[in-house]
């Protein structure tokens, strides 16, 4: 059995640690799972303006912490992503485009599975979107 290696995410992982004491990625062999990850700045700031640029900028620290764990978008195969809906009877389509237009700017042909669920609240006030994700790191990978 693979002994877990625990990883923090360059920048705000370290404030997570420390003031939450969580960490952001797991290793264990060939298996990473990452905590849920928001669009946040490396100081745990927000400073976008728009719903796409806050999925944007958690699909790049969910980026961020696959590699600070040895993995790649490419090794991803389950995603989950919770949003504060801005529909009445639905997460919304501007979530939902956004999120496709990530997976398709990052996974390209690879199609990891996803769940999308919508919440009344997230972990941070300024949070409308966290993003986790499981992978297998393969050898060689696509």
């Amino acid at each position: 059995m693979s002994t877990p290696e625990f990883f923090d995410t360059p920048g705000y992982g370290d404030i997570f640690r420390t003031q939450y004491s969580y960490g952001q990625a797991v290793r264990i062999g060939d298996r990473v799972e990452i905590s849920g990850q928001g669009g946040w700045n490396d100081d745990l700031t927000f400073s976008v303006d728009s719903l796409e640029a806050e999925i944007q900028k958690a699909f790049d620290n969910v980026e961020k912490t696959l590699v600070a764990a040895g993995a790649t978008w490419n090794d991803v195969v389950k995603v989950n992503t919770y949003h504060k809906p801005t529909s009445a009877d639905s997460i919304g389509d501007d979530h939902l485009t956004a999120v496709v237009d990530q997976f398709r700017k990052r996974a390209g042909e690879h199609l990891p599975l996803w769940t999308a669920l919508g919440v009344k609240a997230l972990g941070l006030p300024e949070m409308r979107i966290e993003v986790e994700a499981v992978a297998l790191i393969r050898s060689g990978g696509k």
